[in-house]
């Protein structure tokens, strides 16, 4: 399990006063724009690119739900997850037919680009997944250099030797890091920061971790949304269980974004809607209510499985990261940051009216630079020619 070998570390030193890889005309924002799966479950050689707005489209066994679990897993592994957490069992992703090495080790390779100020930053991750979990190399890149790189050199110990560069007194620092844990996370405990190469390496780590860790998986469960929940902290979950109490905080907090989301729901349920209410139940729970303008209010419970995804997609279209439950890193303001929303099976129980609205809402807050959304659908010919859309057919591209 090794990366393909570019330039060495030692043999790729940055020039003596070379500018900091970012430049004025980039992307403030860091994003995901390219996902890599090298080998991983059916895919190999895959490369997927996404623009602001994008549907994965392609039949069952295409690939779809897996380009997302990867998707999903490196922003886990982006915010310090650790291996065995992201991936219970590994196997399950190690490609058909993949032959084990003569010490039986088989696994599966996956990465991303990260654009934003500094450029397009590249990471490949390496894992083991037979006979046991481990991350057995990693590569950070930009503009063609090798800013970190890790492999493992003796099975019998549980960390990986690690090179990043300085462009020093010496050109490279090499030390240990734990095999379960992405490196890329880790360099701010480890680099110091004190020479031009080092800082080149922070700014790129920051915004491969930044993007990862603005990442929410989000999966409507229609079953859990219509019950009453505790207030909580506002924040709505991946399965948007907690609906009722995110509506509580956010129509107080954003009159204009509630507004746009009641108007969305006059599109996706059916019957007059007037307002969406969240009121207490007198227990610490709140549950949310439609007000249907001539005194009658719908428990949320009453609409059908096609209103209620559209509702939940609608609210985290609307929405952000401080709203949403994703990794949030401390040091950067939520306004610096664009919030990718996976969403699997993104039309399942929607009727053509309630997807067609769902895609022009999800188009027009792409477009704003704050949301982007990568989805997955069996059949995208609804959506062809759509403003804004990028579709990306896996059964073909």
């Amino acid at each position: 399990m090794t990366l393909p070998a570019p330039a060495s570390l030692s043999e790729t030193p940055l020039a003596t006063g070379t500018r900091p890889l970012g430049d004025r005309q980039r992307p403030l924002r860091p994003r995901i724009t390219e996902l890599v799966l090298s080998a991983f479950g059916r895919h190999r050689r895959a490369v997927l690119e996404f623009g602001a707005c994008t549907l994965l489209a392609g039949g069952s066994g295409s690939g779809k739900s897996s380009a997302l679990r990867a998707f999903e897993a490196l922003a886990r592994l982006g915010g310090g997850a650790e291996l065995g957490e992201v991936f219970p069992e590994p196997a399950v992703w190690v490609p058909e037919g993949a032959r084990g090495d003569a010490q039986g080790r088989r696994g599966f390779r996956i990465g991303c680009v990260a654009d934003g100020p500094e450029g397009p930053v590249r990471l490949e991750v390496a894992v083991q997944a037979e006979p046991e979990a481990r991350i057995v190399g990693e590569r950070l890149t930009a503009r063609g250099l090798v800013l970190l790189e890790t492999a493992l050199r003796d099975p019998r110990r549980r960390v990986v030797q690690a090179a990043w560069h300085t462009a020093g007194t010496a050109a490279v620092t090499r030390g240990r890091l734990p095999d379960d844990r992405l490196g890329t996370a880790l360099l701010p405990l480890r680099v110091a920061g004190t020479t031009p190469g080092q800082r080149t390496v922070l700014a790129a780590a920051e915004q491969m971790v930044v993007a990862l860790r603005s990442v929410f998986a989000c999966d409507p469960r229609p079953d859990r949304m219509g019950a009453p929940v505790p207030t909580g902290t506002g924040r709505l979950l991946g399965g948007c269980d907690n609906l009722a109490a995110v509506l509580w905080r956010t129509r107080a907090e954003c009159g204009r974004r509630h507004a746009l989301l009641v108007d969305a729901l006059r599109t996706g349920c059916a019957g007059p809607v007037a307002d969406l209410l969240a009121e207490p139940c007198g227990d610490g729970r709140v549950r949310a209510l439609l007000d249907r303008g001539d005194g009658t209010r719908t428990d949320l419970g009453r609409l059908g499985d096609g209103e209620l995804r559209h509702l939940a997609l609608a609210l985290v279209l609307l929405t952000g990261p401080g709203v949403l439950e994703v990794d949030a890193p401390g040091e950067v303001p939520d306004a610096l940051r664009t919030l990718t929303v996976l969403a699997d099976n993104l039309d399942r129980g929607l009727d053509p009216r309630q997807r067609t609205a769902l895609l022009r809402l999800a188009a027009r807050m792409c477009d704003r630079g704050h949301i982007r959304l990568v989805g997955a659908v069996s059949d995208a010919s609804w959506a062809a020619g759509a403003d804004g859309v990028t579709v990306v057919h896996l059964d073909r591209d």
